[in-house]
């Protein structure tokens, strides 16, 4: 897909800290559609960046049809903060992103992009992967279903599996590696957010998944991607 080609995006996952940096960097190269369960939270969006806003709960979706609708790209932040584990499932970032995936297939959306996290999947892990499967591990299972259902669709995908995620500024100095590269570190949402919104314009990612960190950087580990923003 060339840079041109991507001109609206959904993002899912929006209130979330990477869902509102990736309408940040794309508000002035995009359209940028914002989904939220949050009906509340529409004027929050919009004032970050968004020019569209869709309500509804990818847990009990009303039409998700609608917020896939003239997309290019879904690119989904969506997930289950720790705390929430005792609730138990179904957990966003597996019902509800399988949820999402099938609504993007059934609308002939061109690519799908998810963040996802370092530990999911059976490659070889790192310490820290081992530690996220050990506290996380519902999520991280969950994470899992949704990586199969992208997978299986008839969609152009990537999938980032970011270490710990940070509030930092956005370096662009990050390693991006393929799975069992066994990366352990942290990385900004803000690189996270782009590397997302590049993944649909950048032809070397399309249909791979990534471990990702920013700190320490593993330059041996790296895969050589000229990670292109739309517009």
């Amino acid at each position: 897909m060339s840079s041109e080609s991507v001109e609206t995006i959904l993002v899912a996952g929006a209130t979330g800290e990477t869902g509102r940096a990736v309408i940040r960097l794309g508000r002035s190269r995009v359209t940028v559609r914002a989904l939220t369960r949050s009906p509340e939270a529409a004027a929050d969006l919009r004032a970050a960046g968004a020019d569209e806003v869709v309500v509804d709960d990818l847990l009990d979706p009303d039409d998700l049809s609608a917020a896939v609708e003239g997309v290019d790209a879904v690119l989904s932040a969506v997930g289950t903060a720790p705390t929430a584990i005792r609730s138990g499932p179904p957990f966003v970032d597996g019902a509800g992103n399988r949820a999402l995936v099938a609504a993007a297939a059934d609308a002939d959306v061109d690519t799908f992009v998810m963040e996802s996290a370092i530990g999911v999947g059976p490659e070889p892990a790192s310490p820290l992967a081992t530690a996220f499967d050990a506290f996380i591990g519902p999520l991280q299972e969950a994470k899992t279903t949704a990586e199969a259902a992208i997978r299986d669709a008839s969609l152009r995908h990537t999938i980032l599996r970011p270490g710990v995620l940070t509030n930092g500024s956005r370096t662009d100095l990050v390693t991006v590696a393929r799975p069992g590269a066994k990366l352990w570190g942290v990385v900004s949402r803000a690189d996270v957010a782009r590397l997302m919104l590049a993944a649909p314009t950048t032809s070397g990612a399309h249909d791979w998944t990534f471990e990702v960190v920013s700190k320490p950087r593993f330059p041996a580990r790296n895969v050589p991607l000229d990670w292109t923003l739309p517009g």
